[in-house]
Order: C-alpha cells, then sequence, then structure tokens
C-alpha cells in the first residue's frame, strides 16, 4: 500500500512541479524577489563537510527558529559526535538562523521542494539520520522518502490551528495516510493531539508534550524605577496607532486609579517624538530611562533604552503587548509572563496564537477586541485584587506546567539514533 502510494504521489508531484514552477520563477525575476535561493531548494548545492552522524532541525519561519535555539544549545552538548543541520523555508527564518546558530551547527540552509528530484539531491547530500520538525510542516513527499530510507521523521510542538484544522478534515482521506509516514507526533496541547487523531493519525504515534517557546529563563531585574506602592502598567511593544490607544487608556485609569504609573515601550525608538508629540495632549508629567528618571516624581517613563524591557516587565504589575491593535501580529507575551506578570492584547495575535491560546486558558492573559475592552480589562484588574492575583498565580502555574519540553526532546532523540 505504501509504495503504491508513494508512485503515485511522485508523479503527481512531479507533473504539478513541472507544469507550475517556470511560471513562480519568472514571476520572482519579474518582481525583484528572486533571492537565489531556487537552486538550493532544488538540491543544487555543493555537498557540505558533515559528520558521519547528522541530526537535522527544520523550522519554517522566524517564530519556529526562535523556538528551538535552547534544544539546538542542547543538542549541540548531548550530541558532540554529530554534525546539526538547521533548514527553514523563508528568507527572514534563514537570515536569523545564520545570526543566531552558526557557531554551534554545522550547516544552515533551505528546506528543499515537495518533489521527488529535489528530495532525493537533498537527503542524499545531507545524509541525516533523524529529522525534527517543529510545529506542523506536513510535506507529503519529504515523508515519503524519509520513510524509503528509514529515517526517523518527528514532530515536536505540534499544533493545528483553527483554519487549518477545518481545510484538513475535508481532505482527511489524503492526510491521514500522511500523518502516518512520521514516526512520531508530539504536540503542544490535548486538543492539537485529540485534531491529529481526528485526522488520522494512529493514537499511539501522537502524544503531548510541554511546549518548547515556555523555556526561557529571567534576566536579572537590575533597574529601579522608584516603584514604591504604584501599580505599574506596562504597554511593551507599541506601534503607531497603539501609542495612542495606551496613552488615552492610562488617562482615563487615572481617573480612577491615582496609585498608577505607566512604562511606554515603544517597538521602534523612532516613534518616540510622535509620541511626545501625543502626550502634549495630557498634563502627565513625563521621564526617560536614559536620564535615569523614575516614578517618584514622573507619572509616564519612557523607555528610550535598548535591552531593557525584559528588565521592565519584571517590576511592573500587569502588561500590554503591542503589535496587536495593528496588523504586526503580536509579539511574545512569555517576555512578562514569567515573571507572573499579566498580560491584555489585542486581536491580531497571528505570530503568538499557540501561546496565547495556552495562556488565554490558563487565565495568564486576556485578549480584547478594542479600546474600551481594554481599559475595562484594566480597570478590572486594577479595582479587583482576588482577579489580579488569580491571574499571576495562573502565570506561575502555566509556566510549571510547561516545563521540561527540552529535556523530553532530547531523550527522544536518543530512542531515535
Amino acid at each position: 500500500m505504501f509504495r503504491l502510494f508513494s508512485f503515485i504521489y511522485d508523479i503527481l508531484a512531479t507533473i504539478c512541479f513541472t507544469l507550475f514552477y517556470p511560471f513562480v520563477a519568472v514571476s520572482r525575476l519579474h518582481t525583484g524577489k528572486d533571492t537565489g535561493t531556487r537552486k538550493i531548494k532544488l538540491g543544487l548545492f555543493k555537498k557540505p563537510e558533515l559528520k558521519e552522524k547528522v541530526i537535522m532541525f527544520h523550522a519554517v519561519s522566524v517564530g519556529e527558529v526562535l523556538s528551538l535555539e535552547k534544544l539546538i544549545q542542547q543538542t549541540h552538548r548531548t550530541f558532540p559526535d554529530y554534525s546539526i543541520v538547521l533548514t527553514t523555508g523563508t528568507k527572514t527564518g534563514q537570515e536569523l538562523a545564520h545570526k543566531k546558530y552558526s557557531q554551534i551547527t554545522d550547516y544552515i540552509t533551505y528546506f528543499p521542494f515537495d518533489f521527488p528530484y529535489a528530495i532525493n539531491n537533498f537527503l542524499n547530500k545531507i545524509n541525516p539520520n533523524m529529522v525534527i520538525i517543529a510545529e506542523t510542516e506536513l510535506w507529503p513527499n519529504f515523508a515519503i522518502q524519509c520513510k524509503k530510507r528509514n529515517i526517523p521523521l518527528v514532530i515536536i510542538n505540534g499544533r493545528i490551528s483553527d483554519s487549518s484544522y477545518g481545510s484538513y478534515r475535508l481532505l482527511k482521506p489524503f492526510f491521514k495516510p500522511i500523518l502516518n509516514l512520521y514516526t512520531k507526533i508530539y504536540t503542544q496541547s490535548e486538543l492539537d493531539n485529540e485534531r491529529f487523531i481526528a485526522l488520522g493519525n494512529k493514537p499511539e504515534n501522537t502524544s503531548v508534550m510541554a511546549n518548547l517557546k515556555f523555556d526561557i529563563e529571567k534576566v536579572d531585574a537590575d533597574i529601579d524605577l522608584q516603584k514604591n506602592d504604584y501599580k505599574i502598567f506596562i504597554a511593551g511593544s507599541t506601534h503607531s496607532g497603539e501609542n495612542e490607544i495606551v496613552i488615552r487608556t492610562f488617562s482615563e485609569l487615572r481617573k480612577k486609579h491615582s496609585n498608577i504609573k505607566m512604562l511606554l515601550a515603544p517597538r521602534h525608538m523612532e516613534r518616540i517624538p510622535e509620541i511626545e508629540k501625543i502626550l502634549q495632549n495630557y498634563n502627565f508629567s513625563v521621564g526617560y530611562r536614559s536620564k535615569n528618571e523614575n516614578f517618584s516624581d514622573k507619572d509616564i517613563i519612557i523607555l528610550d533604552t535598548f535591552g531593557e524591557l525584559k528588565k521592565c516587565y519584571a517590576i511592573s504589575d500587569i502588561a500590554f503587548i503591542g503589535g496587536s491593535f495593528n496588523k504586526t501580529g503580536g509579539h511574545n507575551p512569555l517576555e512578562a509572563s514569567i515573571y507572573n506578570v499579566p498580560t491584555i492584547t489585542g486581536p491580531n495575535i497571528k505570530n503568538f496564537r499557540d501561546i496565547y491560546g495556552i495562556l488565554t486558558r490558563a487565565n495568564a492573559s486576556k485578549l480584547v477586541k478594542n479600546e474600551k475592552e481594554l481599559f475595562d480589562a484594566l480597570d478590572t484588574l486594577l479595582s479587583n485584587k482576588e482577579k489580579l492575583t488569580e491571574m499571576i498565580n495562573s502565570c506561575k502555574t502555566v509556566f510549571d506546567s510547561q516545563k521540561g519540553a527540552i529535556e523530553f526532546v532530547i531523550e527522544r532523540i536518543k530512542e531515535f539514533i
């Protein structure tokens, strides 16, 4: 059955690629988006100098590349006799991978096009003993070729979004045999686990693991802004349009809560003049972190220094995470949650939807749709000490529940190689 499925899919994949690839290539040349990676994705690159044994990781883009940081570091330490190869699917992911992992990986490249010629070229040159896919990348032909070569193919931190699940269900007869080509699938939640099984994956081949993205460390909060008994509301990584929202919200909150102060941390420093212009319409005393000003005589401190956002989260009581009231897709809430700081975010969180799913289910974070809901959420937490305490405790609980992801994967690697 596998041979028949493999044969049919190989033919179809090759036909489709042959028909459509010329149009894609011409389009990229015409638009100036040809990055010179097409040959690499066809497997037409020089065979790298690797050790006899290889562990390969794949991270499609920036979020997945970041989530693998500690795992790759630990793999490098645990398996010194193995070369580590990292592939990505996007240019931004590739750039970040080279920036972060060039010292601890042996080779970084693009994941190949999913048709037999490219896959076989790639596998012949990399020859991995095991392939680990971060989150969910279902490449049928790659899975088929790994199966033929007896290469363990494992998904870690697996997830299926709501929108993807609906599409996959319609194509279940197609995806069922593909899913079962994967040696193991380790999901980041019970819901994701149930979805993989509902799509046809064998229950014995899938199980839940802790989420790798929660394996982050605290930094020393060696920063003193004279917080005293004030409640600190931090607006972190704000973008244009959001600065107006958080300033208006802070202004309304001050009418009810005189003991609240705000830390305003724009995502881009060039937005500070824009923020200063907005603040001219308010009667707030404003200080700057770069001048070592503090809350003893300031209502708002603007974080105009680099590398101190995490420290500021550590001394805050409630956080709004920016990039979520525009099309950015949100920023990482765990930088605040690790310090047991409840987070509030706008509706656009596509970049961290999985993380927010875990946090909101645990009552460690809250999603709001608009400015009014942002005010209401903050007002509730500032007015109700019990609710604030519940969310603070939930932050600790959710991190405790997600511990051990790296150790789990390392043990699985030992089993397969």
